[in-house]
């Protein structure tokens, strides 16, 4: 009786299908957990995007620095830090319009700002929604551009000409410029280490996610590039480890005035300090 009962070995076949059935059900199973993240990383990528910092000490206004105040078009109320050269409306000194990057605010700009005044240029730099004295709101792509586009036009309704205004993003901030200056904004572009898409940056970053599903803010400046009139300069470090300095090589080309300068040693966050990078940027700015 007890032989009765002992159970008959699979054949081969059976094998192969219980094999078949375990490898459906975790396929399945792990489909299904790799469809979660991402889900939720496409919930939180913009927590990865902007990251405005939260310290109260960087809304301190820089000495003879003003606000502008403007209204974007979805009613979000915007400022913008002011820096004005010394007889601006006499000598007609051109306005430059600097957008920042993901993890700085626009009082972050006042030692560039200092930079450019001492050639006699303007500064304005916009707050994006979210961020330091433009809160409360939260940060997306469409809205920096209606922020941007808020404090472009104020600027023009003051008498200064948009051919008067160079457009300057840093990181991030080159997004925006990009698509002001495709806009018809602006009569020069500077980008300090742009990307060409956060798409293929995120891909870079996180290969194993569909980096085009999970970016809803994807500021896609390869595409807009060709569209662009105005010349552009690129500067970019090679020893750039957070955007790497070929996508910066790349969207220069993509510009039909674009012109690249790569900074040997240069990192991402510290071009200002290179004398080599200051000689471009001020100049080109300044329309050398």
């Amino acid at each position: 009786m007890s032989e009765e009962l002992e159970e008959r070995p699979l054949t081969a076949r059976e094998r192969w299908q219980r094999r078949g059935v375990w490898v459906a059900k975790h396929s399945v199973m792990l489909a299904f957990v790799y469809v979660l993240i991402v889900i939720a990383a496409r919930s939180l990528h913009r927590r990865v995007l902007y990251q405005p910092p939260e310290e109260p000490s960087l809304l301190a206004l820089a000495e003879g620095a003003t606000i502008l105040k403007a209204q974007a078009s979805d009613g979000v109320a915007v400022h913008a830090i002011r820096y004005e050269a010394p007889n601006a409306a006499r000598t007609r000194a051109r306005t430059v319009v600097v957008f920042h990057g993901n993890a700085e605010t626009a009082e972050s700009s006042g030692a560039l700002a200092r930079l450019l005044l001492k050639r006699g240029l303007s500064v304005v730099v916009p707050e994006y929604r979210g961020y330091g004295r433009s809160r409360p709101g939260t940060p997306t792509e469409d809205g920096l551009y209606r922020d941007a586009e808020a404090v472009l036009d104020a600027l023009v309704k003051e008498g200064i000409p948009r051919e008067q205004t160079v457009l300057w993003g840093q990181s991030l901030g080159g997004g925006v410029a990009v698509e002001m200056a495709k806009r018809g904004h602006g009569s020069r572009l500077v980008l300090v280490a742009p990307f060409t898409s956060t798409v293929e940056l995120a891909s870079r970053i996180m290969p194993v996610l569909p980096a085009s599903l999970v970016m809803l803010d994807r500021f896609d400046n390869l595409a807009k590039a060709p569209h662009v009139e105005a010349p552009a300069l690129i500067v970019h470090g090679d020893r750039d480890d957070v955007i790497p300095m070929e996508l910066g090589e790349r969207l220069a080309r993509a510009f039909p005035k674009g012109r690249f300068v790569k900074i040997d040693g240069g990192h991402h966050n510290d071009l200002y300090k290179n004398a080599s990078a200051l000689t471009e940027l001020l100049g080109h700015a300044s329309g050398g």
